[in-house]
């Protein structure tokens, strides 16, 4: 099972594009707190979101909102 529940902040406004075919995507980056750390460390994961939710995202929230988001890690690799 591959399963990611992640609440943080928007680092920057969501880009909201469409494909060739019609479908909107949203790329964005999160800053989420990691809550047992003794130094307030912080990870910055990107992400990228398709159809309805891109365009609720891209619509309603910008740089410095709370968000939730569930879905599947995948890690890319560029040589």
């Amino acid at each position: 099972m591959n399963k990611v529940i992640l609440t943080g902040n928007l680092t920057k406004s969501p880009e909201m594009r469409f494909m060739q075919n019609g479908t909107a995507y949203c790329r964005f980056s999160i800053a989420v707190n990691r809550p047992l750390s003794k130094n307030k460390e912080v990870d910055f994961l990107d992400a990228v979101i398709f159809g309805k939710q891109a365009e609720f995202l891209g619509r309603y929230f910008s740089k410095g909102s709370r968000v939730l988001i569930e879905g599947r890690l995948q890690n890319n690799n560029y040589a």
